[in-house]
């Protein structure tokens, strides 16, 4: 069995997610962590009995890296990300995987050039429910899709933002719908297929920050569908995220994990035994389960293992940052934007 070897850059709240995956998953091992913190590194590594480094470049030069992961701030994601793949390391990235779509491409053209590969993720397509959703309309068992709902009602306190000075910004990680919102607009765009339109409006209404804390867009599919998409850091006190499909010859309501209703024709009513659930992070962002993130990233080496495409590579992940970006777009200009002609 390979024994992938693994790098980690930023020890932030969501590095936990990988480290922990890591350390489940028997052919991965974290041999070396970065983070400018000193003290963090130190600590971390000391727990994960693995080198570190306060200068990422220096992780990148350690030849017994094969993967990398990256769990910075959002905005350092593409100058860094670019860096991994011109190293020749595999890079597993957080989402979003860039804060444009045109960053997004100068790191898949990185990764190509490389010869290596990058994953963005997107750990909620992982979850039994949605895995099975997405199946059923490939099979055409809903029918003529009609409209897709996703919505993401959650809430942070200004402290969530005051926590550092990135927080909130523009360029650096992006409001409700970059950052929060963004799982829930990858499910709708996975399972509704290639958007044409999209027209949207956000605001800041609670916070004292650059970004949004909330948006909302209406959407036509290739298909013919239309979708609606909510996000929110405002929403007291938080709720789960929540995605409908409605289509010709039925519908499926879920809430979280919790399927609320459905309607397949010829298929019952699931119920998943799964040790995780999505309740986490309706109001406290270190409350997200890690099981899924493990899901994502064993699908990572089993396709390397393979000699096969990862399931989410920068292409996937750019959509969702692409379709984000059209939101702004319509917003600022009070006009539709099209993806399609």
């Amino acid at each position: 069995m390979t024994k992938w070897k693994f790098g980690l850059i930023g020890c932030g709240s969501v590095s936990e997610f990988h480290r922990k995956s890591i350390g489940e998953l028997p052919n991965a091992e974290l041999v070396m962590l970065s983070d400018r913190t000193e003290a963090k590194a130190n600590q971390i590594a000391a727990a994960e009995n693995c080198r570190w480094t306060t200068d990422y470049r220096e992780l990148l030069q350690a030849s017994d890296v094969d993967i990398v992961c990256l769990t910075t701030s959002s905005g350092t994601h593409a100058s860094i990300g670019i860096e991994v793949l011109r190293a020749g390391k595999h890079l597993i990235v957080e989402k979003p995987i860039a804060m444009t779509a045109a960053d997004a491409d100068r790191m898949i053209a990185a990764a190509e050039e490389a010869g290596v590969t990058i994953s963005v993720i997107s750990q909620r397509r992982y979850e039994p429910q949605h895995r099975l959703l997405h199946r059923l309309i490939q099979e055409g068992r809903l029918g003529k899709l009609l409209l897709l709902e996703a919505t993401t009602p959650y809430y942070r306190g200004q402290d969530y933002y005051d926590s550092a000075d990135w927080r909130g910004t523009v360029s650096q990680d992006g409001g409700a719908l970059m950052n929060q919102g963004i799982h829930q607009v990858d499910l709708l765009l996975w399972l509704g297929g290639e958007v044409v339109s999209v027209f949207g409006h956000t605001a800041t209404q609670t916070h004292r920050m650059e970004a949004e804390d909330i948006g909302v867009a209406v959407t036509k599919f290739s298909n013919g569908a239309l979708g609606t998409v909510m996000a929110s850091t405002s929403i007291q006190p938080g709720f789960a995220p929540s995605l409908v499909v409605y289509g010709e010859k039925g519908t499926v309501k879920l809430e979280g994990s919790t399927i609320t209703h459905w309607t397949v024709p010829g298929v019952d009513q699931p119920v998943f035994e799964s040790p995780a659930t999505t309740g986490g992070g309706i109001s406290d962002p270190k409350e997200i389960p890690i099981y899924y993130h493990k899901q994502q990233i064993a699908s990572v080496l089993k396709a390397l293992e393979e000699g096969n495409p990862v399931e989410i590579d920068g292409t996937e992940g750019k959509r969702a940052v692409q379709f984000i970006e059209a939101i702004y777009r319509s917003s600022a200009s009070g006009e539709a934007v099209q993806l399609v002609e």
